[in-house]
């Protein structure tokens, strides 16, 4: 067996000196300990360029109060308190970054060591003033963030007795599952009901019951406020009061499986007469299909699997594993915020639901759907259930 061959050893006055051993002051990235702040001053345009691009890119929530999730341009009361506490708290933050890292490149150009100065400089263990003053300010600043923060939570916490229009908080149940949203509206009765879009009326605060029916979901939609999670076997709980009309966006933040990115909510914000005449219409059954393609839809539907998981109301079909969809065709999207709804989309997603969200609970048995002239119907029927 042939031994392992070792490096020969250098001679002791050619083997490098141990860090311990080199002298104080030698500069360890060359033989010129001014070529950095050098090359610094020979630059000092690129580097306020990269200064101000770094900062402005961390703006843009700032600048566009259109983004559409966005939390620093609320609609909600509730939405307003968690801003004002986070303007007070950025500001704060601001105003301690530039001030420590303003004293801190003062020190490193003031005190940086020249080209052939091997000084040491006058050594200091502790000052008392200097150790007064960095315990006094932060326990100030603690306080002045404290006390704000303190009164914020105990707001999310209180639901109001009744909205700033008049009348009771809109009571909105909300389950999550992999990988949809469901919402139920107990004062407007068991019929009301719908999926992944949630429509409130505005000027009237709304009181979300959340629950979850797998996996931990997290319900938020920024520019109402803040997030608060789904958990199976018990119920939170959050609320707020829109200001203004609109549609809103928003998501599960907390990663419950693989189409966790695609689990997205839609928050109509509509006016009072507009809300009643939704959910007037939302509490009646299907209508019945009218076209020939929309009844041989229907048909088709209800001997497939499809009701097996699926409930449209005044139908046999009364699953309850997916989503209710006795109006579907009224929603704005499908697949849970991922497709616009429309005839092309819901051809797509009927034909080939785990092309479109792998994953998704809604498979064929054998793995074989319809055909492509019984997709085609289905999306028609689908599509009539306004």
């Amino acid at each position: 067996m042939r031994r392992p061959q070792c490096s020969p050893r250098l001679p002791l006055r050619q083997r490098p000196a141990p860090l311990s051993r080199i002298p104080p002051h030698t500069s360890l990235i060359g033989d010129d300990p001014g070529r950095i702040m050098a090359t610094l001053r020979q630059k000092p345009g690129t580097i306020v360029l990269l200064a101000l691009a770094l900062a402005a890119s961390g703006c843009t929530q700032w600048a566009d109060p259109s983004l559409p999730e966005t939390t620093v341009f609320p609609v909600s009361d509730s939405g307003g308190y968690i801003q004002d506490l986070y303007s007070l708290i950025f500001w704060m933050a601001l105003v301690v970054f530039i001030g420590v890292e303003g004293f801190f490149l003062y020190a490193i150009v003031r005190y940086r060591r020249r080209a052939g100065d091997n000084r040491i400089p006058a050594q200091v263990h502790g000052n008392l003033r200097l150790e007064i003053a960095w315990t006094v300010l932060p326990s100030i600043v603690l306080l002045v963030i404290t006390v704000p923060t303190i009164k914020t939570i105990f707001l999310q916490d209180t639901v109001p007795t009744a909205s700033a229009a008049g009348g009771s908080p809109l009571t909105v149940e909300v389950t999550g599952h992999q990988w949809f949203w469901e919402f139920r509206y107990p004062e407007l009765g068991a019929k009301v009901m719908t999926a992944n879009e949630v429509h409130i009326p505005v000027g009237r605060t709304a009181l979300f019951e959340l629950r979850s029916a797998d996996v931990i979901h997290s319900f938020w939609i920024p520019k109402m406020g803040g997030k608060m999670d789904a958990v199976p076997t018990r119920v939170n709980f959050m609320w707020f009061t829109p200001q203004e009309t609109g549609e809103f966006y928003g998501q599960c933040v907390e990663f419950c499986g693989i189409q966790h990115a695609d689990m997205r909510i839609r928050l109509f914000v509509d006016s009072p007469s507009a809300f009643q005449a939704w959910a007037t219409r939302q509490a009646e059954d299907a209508a019945s299909p009218t076209g020939a393609q929309a009844r041989d839809g229907a048909a088709i539907f209800q001997r497939s699997a499809c009701p097996a998981c699926h409930t449209i109301r005044g139908t046999a079909a009364r699953g309850t594993t997916g989503p209710d969809l006795t109006h579907v065709g009224g929603r704005a999207t499908i697949a849970a915020g991922m497709l616009p709804n429309n005839y092309e989309n819901l051809i797509r997603w009927v034909s080939d639901p785990q092309g479109v969200k792998i994953g998704s609970k809604m498979r064929y048995p054998n793995d074989v759907g319809p055909s492509p002239t019984e997709a085609a119907l289905l999306a028609a029927y689908l599509q009539s259930l306004q």
